[in-house]
C-alpha cells in the first residue's frame, strides 16, 4: 500500500527525474518537497508579477485621472459665473412668456 500523502512522481523522461532528484538531494529535501517547493515559488513570483503590474496600471489610472481633474472641473470664475447665471434664473418675474 502506499502513502495517501505522497503524490505520484512519474516522469516520462529519466533525464529530468535525474536533474530533479539530484537538486532535491542538493537541497536536502524529498523530491515531493522539492517539486512543491519550486512550485509555489513559481506561483508567488507570477503573482507578485501581476501585483506589480496591477499596481502600476492603479499608478498611471490615477495620474490620468490627476491630470484630467484640471481640464474637466470648472474653474473658480467659471463656478461663480454658473452660481450668478442659476440665481438669476430663480429671481422673482423670471418666468416664460406666455
Amino acid at each position: 500500500m502506499t502513502d495517501p500523502k505522497a503524490i505520484n512522481l512519474r516522469f516520462p523522461d529519466p533525464g529530468q527525474r535525474a536533474a530533479i532528484a539530484a537538486a532535491a538531494k542538493a537541497e536536502g529535501v524529498s523530491m515531493q518537497e522539492y517539486i512543491l517547493g519550486a512550485a509555489y515559488a513559481r506561483a508567488t513570483a507570477l503573482e507578485n508579477r501581476f501585483l506589480d503590474a496591477f499596481r502600476a496600471s492603479m499608478a498611471r489610472s490615477g495620474d490620468a485621472f490627476a491630470a484630467e481633474a484640471g481640464e474637466v472641473d470648472p474653474t473658480p470664475e467659471q463656478r461663480a459665473a454658473e452660481h450668478e447665471a442659476a440665481r438669476e434664473d430663480a429671481a422673482p418675474g423670471r418666468g416664460h412668456a406666455a
